[in-house]
């Protein structure tokens, strides 16, 4: 009796793979949340589930979920450079306008410095000028 399932299985399961008559990634899912699950129904669902989704995409659903996690995962690293990039052009010009702001103000305080300098050398002078 043994043998004779054993046989059996052998040839189902040679038929199966060999042949390539049963895709075999459409009825082992389904076959699987059967035999963990004993939910007949909803193994039927999956398999119509990925039938139609093959049929309207020509992917499975794995691969059709992972091309498109894929596909955002590239728009947000896009985004995520693109503003990266904005935030350090703002830096840099923030950083030039500070700057020039403090360099006129430098300038500004130098050039009063100067001035002071000027008249308080020309008062020596002049003072100088007297006591002779």
């Amino acid at each position: 009796m043994n043998l004779k399932f054993f046989k059996l299985s052998f040839f189902l399961t040679s038929f199966l793979f060999l042949t390539g008559f049963v895709p075999l990634p459409a009825v082992l899912g389904p076959a699987i949340t059967v035999a963990t699950s004993g939910n007949l129904v909803k193994a039927t669902a999956q398999l119509v589930f990925d039938n139609e989704l093959k049929k309207k995409t020509g992917k499975s659903s794995l691969n059709y979920i992972t091309e498109e996690v894929s596909k955002n995962n590239k728009e947000n690293r896009l985004n995520k450079d693109f503003k990266d990039l904005i935030e350090k052009r703002v830096k840099i010009v923030h950083q030039k306008l500070v700057d020039q702001n403090n360099e006129a103000k430098v300038i500004k305080d130098f050039k009063l410095l100067v001035e002071k300098r000027v008249k308080l050398t020309h008062n020596k002078l002049i003072q100088q000028k007297i006591n002779q």
